[in-house]
């Protein structure tokens, strides 16, 4: 399954989740949510000057916004290049929003660099 046949998410399910998002993000929530309960991407990191690299990334999924998830990445099929990150439901979700949004400019499945940049603990 893909992005681009996602359904949205039952409005039950996003309103909880409402109240952390504004405007545009807010519109895009029932995808968002709708990827979420899926509990796994695959798709391509873009690298400048050279070739994507393929991920799967894999997190835990709950129904509370203030739950913690785990997300795991993994890229190019190789277990030496895995990462983990932990963060709220709510702020995971946000970045889902960044991943449809991107998935519907380039209509490519990827991150965006603030989140790579947390997943590497480039910030901390």
């Amino acid at each position: 399954m893909t992005i681009e046949v996602l359904q949205p998410a039952n409005p039950r399910d996003v309103n909880v989740y409402a109240p952390y998002y504004q405007g545009r993000k807010k519109n895009a929530l029932p995808l968002a949510i709708s990827l979420y309960q899926r509990g796994s991407l695959e798709g391509t990191r873009r690298i400048e000057g050279g070739e994507s690299i393929p991920f799967v990334a894999s997190w835990t999924v709950s129904s509370l916004p203030a739950d913690l998830t785990r997300c795991r990445m993994q890229f190019d099929g190789n277990a030496e290049l895995s990462y983990e990150v932990t963060m709220a439901n709510f702020e995971f979700v946000d970045y889902l929003i960044d991943v449809i949004f991107n998935f519907k400019a380039t209509r490519k499945a990827d991150f965006s660099q603030i989140f790579y940049r947390k997943l590497l603990r480039y910030d901390d």
